[in-house]
């Protein structure tokens, strides 16, 4: 069993995208987006030319880029010229950044100097990525898998290594060695969005791409953002490994507009590599198009959130510490044990994305956030229980 959205949802989602941008006329940059919600491009391949040419693209139609190559990052020649363009063309700006020496710049102070210098417009750092999914993927071997087999005995224990690895391991470089001080840490992943979170992060990317189910990450990634009070978005991601890698420029519509629609506050196109061929990485005019007929949706429906943080969705209630990824019931649990719970699990999730759409979270039974439970009409617990 692998969780996905249902038919009927899909058909039921596609006429509603299809009279939001029916009759709509593209248009140039709007002030009128809320300020707390970004839209842009992440640009992960090298070049200060090329960069500079994607944010002249996508600038009227924008207002977020993230630098995502240490190529430029860690050159403090690269990093001050594509920033500053960025800055100068109204975009917000993130930057793919890692403590190194191999930059041969003081990356703290540089970020110090970044912040005083560009205030709110410079949002903070992307802290490497896919923690969670190389947890629940990755063999021993991979240093990116946090929790090794012989590191953990049970849940409780695995999600403790896991979140301290991060809290302790990871972020306090960024904060003893990069000083960012207000900055938010970013990251992008597919699983264990809840732990993620409790390790230090304040934005996770949820990844729409491959066979992914964007209705079930939603609901993972937005019930631990809600929960823990953090912010959450989503970034579109290949949805195959070959050219062009990016999928249409309907289905990359689709994506912002399911995103938008369920309240995200971070909406990123991944564009990498760089074709040959091509001046814009993998995006063509298709992709940029999309982009901006959602651009001009977003500017003149700014309040128009069906699934957001005001309405009253319902949540169904994981077992404290189960780090499941939901691709099925053989799927185990913290990428270590085969969990018997795993099937009805899935089999209650996939029932309840089908007959709620967009309307269900996904949380966790941890009485340290109880409060936040306010934010649900209804708690659906993985035992039966039910408290509406």
């Amino acid at each position: 069993m692998v969780l996905f959205l249902g038919a009927l949802l899909v058909v039921s989602l596609l006429g509603y995208i299809w009279l939001c941008q029916e009759g709509e006329s593209v248009s140039q940059k709007s002030n009128s987006v809320s300020p707390d919600m970004f839209v842009g491009v992440e640009m992960a391949y090298d070049g200060v030319e090329d960069a500079k040419k994607l944010i002249d693209k996508i600038k009227d139609y924008t207002n977020l880029f993230v630098i995502g190559t240490p190529d430029i990052t860690h050159n403090i020649t690269k990093l001050d010229e594509v920033s500053q363009y960025a800055i100068d063309a109204g975009l917000n700006l993130i930057l793919f950044m890692y403590p190194t020496e191999e930059a041969a710049f003081d990356q703290a102070q540089w970020l110090a100097d970044a912040r005083a210098k560009w205030g709110d417009n410079f949002l903070g750092v992307y802290a490497y990525d896919e923690w969670g999914g190389h947890q629940v993927d990755g063999d021993s071997s991979d240093w990116k898998k946090l929790v090794k087999e012989w590191e953990a005995n049970n849940y409780a224990e695995a999600a403790n290594e896991y979140v301290t690895s991060i809290s302790d391991g990871v972020l306090p470089y960024y904060s003893s060695h990069m000083n960012s001080g207000d900055l938010k840490l970013f990251t992008a992943d597919y699983a264990l969005y809840w732990f993620t979170y409790e390790g230090g992060y304040d934005v996770l990317l949820a990844e729409f791409g491959w066979n992914h189910s964007r209705p079930l990450n939603i609901a993972l990634v937005r019930g631990a953002a809600t929960m823990q009070n953090k912010d959450w978005g989503a970034i579109i991601t290949w949805t195959e490994k070959n050219e062009p890698h990016i999928g249409s420029g309907d289905e990359l519509y689709y994506d912002m507009i399911l995103a938008y629609l369920s309240g995200a506050k971070y909406i990123v196109v991944f564009n990498y590599p760089k074709i040959e061929g091509n001046d814009y990485g993998i995006m063509t005019d298709e992709h940029f198009d999309a982009l901006q007929t959602f651009w001009n949706y977003v500017t003149t429906h700014p309040l128009h959130e069906i699934y957001g943080p005001e309405s009253k969705r319902i949540a169904y209630v994981l077992p404290k510490d189960y780090g499941w990824a939901f691709r099925g019931s053989l799927d185990k649990v913290w990428g270590l044990w085969v969990d018997p719970l795993s099937e009805q699990i899935g089999k209650d999730v996939d029932y309840l994305l089908h007959s709620n759409h967009l309307g269900l979270d996904i949380i966790y039974d941890d009485p340290k956030y109880s409060p936040a439970l306010s934010h649900y009409s209804k708690l659906i617990f993985w035992n039966g229980t039910i408290i509406a």
